[in-house]
């Protein structure tokens, strides 16, 4: 088995699932390692070693984004760079590259000789990663970009210890490297039990393979509505150099069977630890902020009789709760501090947020919606289980399945048993007044309603300094009078059924920090804050979305 052969094969739908095939074979070593001096030093690495072959496996944990990737010119000695709207960084390919020639290094006395080679796995988009292929394949490297869900991945390894991967790691890591093997498994477990059944159970399952999970956190960004980049767990305490293993998650992976032939991903929002902090932030939303704090209070209030009346009845509090407004207005990064802020008023045990839709639970066989159903409501025990667009439930046929959704959602909130989770329902105004309309023991279970108004233009030029500030950007005068003028202009143009809020002023800035990082590696700034420094040839024309034209009869 050429290891090196099959992963430069790999996409991006193939590559997790090779990899746990590869930690459960057990002729294939496999550790996770935090960090190689003085290259990767942030980074998780994943090391596979069969036969004379090495791969190294670099998780790029950006957080979703576009860059444009630079490798560089051989005859400069600035470390090439790769531009996006949050600035400039590092080339992480270029990094991992560095980081082998050292480790290539260090196995000069190994033989036979190791071939070794790099896999990057990146949550960044590469726009032109057809253009760099060549060149990653050069420096030795198969990058693949755009992976979604790396970051709360369980990865399965095989820490056993051949003779031959023992000296590799050991020459890379030194003397002190020291792998979490047969031995130091039975004297920490002996110590629990050394007679029990399970134990003997535990102890095979540990020595045969391990389970690892990669993780770092990221901050919530303002109004976004727009990229949900979880915030949670990170390996940053772990000591570097060594192997490590986390005992579980408690959060899902995201992905439900509807059928035998058929899964769907679902998106999950962990938990941010200051959700407070982040409600203050929003710009506008007041009337939110309020029915959020009430809703908060209450909880914390009944939690409290709880504990100092255990045996007087109380009143309890529906959780469950109706977002109305258009795309762009914060319905999802509110539904986020919604979760975590229930979390912390002790109302729910873990604060994520599971994101579905129609399409989530509406699959092809018969008995496909409750099977959906089923595990989804499994996914958010908890947390948040948010329906986007709710309306398309309410079909306009009698035999719409989305009427069986709505009826299974029924039943289980009538289940006195489903206390941790709160169920919000999403989408435009007139149409979810339609749905509830339709279900009036849905108008009863929903008792709470935030709307969520379109943001003004003074609104949106607040959150654009937000943003810009945000990710250390700074517009020149000039820049910033060209900017206001060309919103403004889009905002009073703008048709109200396709107008994006936030998301559409993401998505302006987006391309002007393209637009800028194109500039910049055609012009080479100078100095260092030209790098940052946003022109008016960087502010490009809007174009607002136009309502779509149907074409038919009267």
């Amino acid at each position: 088995m050429a290891i090196i052969d099959d992963f430069r094969g790999q996409t991006k739908e193939t590559v997790m699932e090779y990899m746990d095939k590869l930690g459960l074979n057990r002729v294939v070593y496999s550790s996770l390692v935090k960090g190689f001096e003085p290259y990767l030093e942030e980074r998780n690495l994943l090391f596979y070693i069969h036969g004379t072959d090495m791969v190294v496996v670099c998780f790029d944990l950006c957080g979703k984004n576009e860059e444009l990737a630079d490798e560089g010119d051989p005859i400069f000695l600035d470390d090439p760079e790769y531009y996006s709207q949050k600035g400039s960084r590092v080339s992480p390919v270029f990094q991992l590259s560095e980081a082998m020639k050292e480790m290539d290094d260090r196995m000069v006395n190994i033989f036979p000789p190791m071939d070794i080679y790099g896999v990057l796995l990146s949550e960044s988009t590469f726009l032109n990663a057809k253009d760099m292929k060549g060149k990653w394949d050069t420096m030795r490297v198969h990058v693949i970009d755009g992976m979604k869900g790396l970051r709360h991945r369980e990865i399965a390894i095989n820490r056993r210890f051949n003779e031959q991967a023992k000296e590799v790691m050991k020459a890379i890591f030194g003397d002190d490297f020291r792998p979490f093997d047969r031995g130091i498994v039975n004297e920490k477990l002996e110590e629990i039990n050394s007679h029990s059944d399970e134990f003997e159970k535990l102890l095979k399952r540990f020595t045969a393979e391990g389970f690892e999970v990669v993780d770092e956190e990221e901050s919530l960004s303002d109004n976004a509505d727009l990229d949900d980049d979880d915030d949670e767990i990170n390996l940053d305490d772990f000591p570097k150099g060594s192997v490590h293993k986390i005992e579980d998650i408690s959060f899902p992976d995201g992905e439900i069977e509807q059928n035998q032939n058929i899964s769907v991903k679902v998106e999950i929002l962990r938990p941010i630890a200051n959700p407070r902090e982040e409600l203050d932030k929003l710009v506008g939303c007041a009337n939110i902020k309020k029915r959020m704090d009430e809703l908060v209070a209450l909880t914390r209030y009944n939690k409290m009789m709880r504990e100092q009346f255990p045996d007087s009845k109380q009143h309890d509090v529906s959780l469950h709760s109706v977002f109305l407004g258009r795309p762009g207005t914060g319905k999802t990064t509110v539904c986020k501090i919604f979760g975590s802020l229930l979390r912390q008023a002790g109302a729910l045990t873990k604060g994520h947020v599971v994101v579905c839709d129609r399409g989530t639970f509406i699959g092809t066989l018969w008995g496909d919606e409750e099977r959906s159903m089923r595990q989804v409501l499994e996914m958010a025990q908890g947390g948040v289980l948010m329906i986007d667009e709710a309306y398309l439930l309410n079909g306009k046929h009698e035999n719409d399945p989305g009427k069986i959704v709505v009826q299974l959602m029924m039943s289980i909130l009538a289940d006195e048993t489903q206390r941790d989770i709160a169920i919000v329902l999403c989408g435009y105004k007139e149409p979810m007044e339609k749905l509830l309309d339709a279900n009036p023991g849905l108008q009863s279970r929903f008792p709470n309603k935030f709307e969520f108004a379109d943001f003004t233009i003074d609104e949106l030029l607040e959150i654009t300094r937000r943003r810009v500030k945000e990710y250390e950007y700074e517009f020149t005068d000039s820049a910033w009078d060209k900017y206001c003028q060309i919103l403004t202009q889009a905002y009073q143009q703008r048709n109200p059924q396709t107008w994006g809020n936030a998301r559409f002023v993401a998505n302006q800035l987006e391309r002007i920090y393209i637009q800028h990082a194109m500039r910049c590696v055609k012009q080479a700034p100078t100095d260092k804050r030209q790098l940052r420094l946003l022109t008016p040839e960087d502010i490009l024309p809007i174009e607002v979305p136009k309502e779509k034209r149907h074409i038919g009869f009267c």
